[in-house]
């Protein structure tokens, strides 16, 4: 899980890289998107496994939900801070942890009201009004792909119930992404790019692949909750991330937020896998 947190904010330094080198965000989600389909599809081949879902409907709307929330979380990692950008991406279990209690016949939990009271404190302090207009849709992409993110990790879990593996549920996605960044490529066209633009576009791609295949790993071999709770490394190595590209340098309150939501969440995971059995 370490070493996914590493290469997930590699691929998000990727992402803001590709950016700066003029890379349209349509390219990047492309890029994210289609290294894991080709190695997925040729593992499964290679296995003897079929490709075909046997759940479309529950397919259409996690994907819906998480392709959504690629393209606003990386647009938020394009205009804001990196760690910044990652920070609110992974508000994911806040969001959970609110649907839950308020709406998914989740027993009253106040240790997971108080992650929830306690996170969203930690984002008002992250998205206080020092940011300017441009900032704050990046930071509301930003959020909104955290809670996106719940929707379809709600869908995961469904499916996943109903017996679907959890690499063709990766594969779905991948897919969907995929051709959701080729949808937009084929109206505005494949801009130019620069051997930087390309080399980030590699970095991102490479990067989140390994991730996606060293996070699987972690989930299946190890312990979930610790699993879960060591990804909010990836905040840390973002912070090193942009301060070593770019200078970026949070101030207190942005710091304390960002060190609050974290607190948050991991209290919001680890308060929901006491209780996962009896829900």
């Amino acid at each position: 899980m370490l070493v996914a947190a590493l290469l997930f904010a590699v691929m998000g330094a990727g992402v803001k890289m590709a950016s700066d080198a003029d890379a349209t965000l349509a390219q990047v989600i492309t890029l994210r998107g289609l290294p894991s389909v080709l190695l997925i599809v040729v593992w499964a081949r290679a296995n003897g496994l079929s490709v075909r879902p046997n759940h479309w409907r529950m397919h259409v709307w996690r994907n819906v939900a998480g392709a959504t929330a690629m393209w606003g979380g990386f647009y938020g990692i394009s205009h804001l801070p990196l760690a910044t950008a990652i920070t609110l991406n992974y508000t994911t279990p806040l969001f959970v942890a609110g649907w839950m209690l308020g709406w998914g016949g989740a027993q009253r939990d106040n240790l997971r009201l108080l992650a929830v009271v306690l996170g969203f404190i930690g984002v008002l302090a992250v998205l206080r009004p020092t940011l300017n207009a441009e900032q704050w849709v990046a930071a509301l992409a930003g959020l909104s792909a955290g809670g996106l993110g719940a929707v379809a990790q709600l869908q995961i879990r469904s499916l996943g119930r109903a017996g679907e593996p959890a690499w063709r549920i990766v594969l779905y996605f991948s897919l969907f992404t995929t051709a959701s960044g080729v949808a937009v490529l084929l109206v505005q066209g494949w801009p130019t790019l620069s051997g930087d633009g390309w080399f980030a576009l590699a970095v991102l791609a490479l990067s989140g692949l390994g991730g996606q295949l060293a996070m699987t790993r972690a989930y299946g071999a190890g312990s979930a909750l610790l699993s879960a709770a060591l990804q909010y490394t990836i905040i840390i190595f973002a912070s090193l991330l942009g301060f070593i590209l770019w200078g970026d340098r949070p101030d207190l309150t942005a710091a304390l937020g960002m060190a609050v939501i974290v607190a948050a969440s991991l209290l919001s995971v680890w308060a929901t896998a006491r209780r996962g059995k009896r829900e």
